[in-house]
């Protein structure tokens, strides 16, 4: 039960790249991969809901602006037929600045097999301070235009 759930995650999260300054996430098949209706929490507790496809596509592009080198590293994975959760070490360049982190991951899959929510558990105190910027600010440039 759910390893095509969790392959169709590796999949996914391929998609946002392999950690060189060349790759870059695959907006086109990311979107593809969620549900027309699809929500996704940027960081539990308290971080922005994006909501739609639409919206989507604008917050991944918001983060293009300011990201490179993006890889998720899966470390463990637990899994249902409409449940995937991920443990992973994850890595990007944000505005030039090393931001390696832990999280966790939830996905919850529609009938279809697609992500309708994905939340991400993480420390944005610790993003905050590699950054070198407010808690507030992690988030990056522009994200109070792309929440509305």
């Amino acid at each position: 039960m759910g390893l095509l759930q969790e392959n169709f995650i590796r999949e996914f999260c391929a998609a946002w790249g392999d950690g060189s300054a060349q790759s870059r996430p695959q907006v086109d098949k990311i979107l593809s991969m969620l549900a027309e209706d699809a929500v996704w929490q940027l960081w539990v507790p308290g971080g922005p809901v994006i909501r739609g496809r639409v919206a989507l596509r604008r917050e991944i592009e918001r983060q293009m602006r300011y990201t490179s080198h993006n890889l998720c590293t899966i470390r463990h994975m637990l899994s249902s037929d409409t449940l995937v959760m991920t443990e992973r070490d994850d890595y990007a360049l944000s505005s030039g600045k090393p931001m390696p982190h832990s999280m966790v991951a939830v996905y919850e899959l529609d009938e279809q097999g697609l992500i309708k929510a994905w939340r991400e558990y993480l420390d944005t105190a610790d993003l905050a301070k590699k950054k070198g910027v407010a808690l507030d600010q992690v988030g990056g440039p522009g994200l109070d235009e792309a929440k509305h």
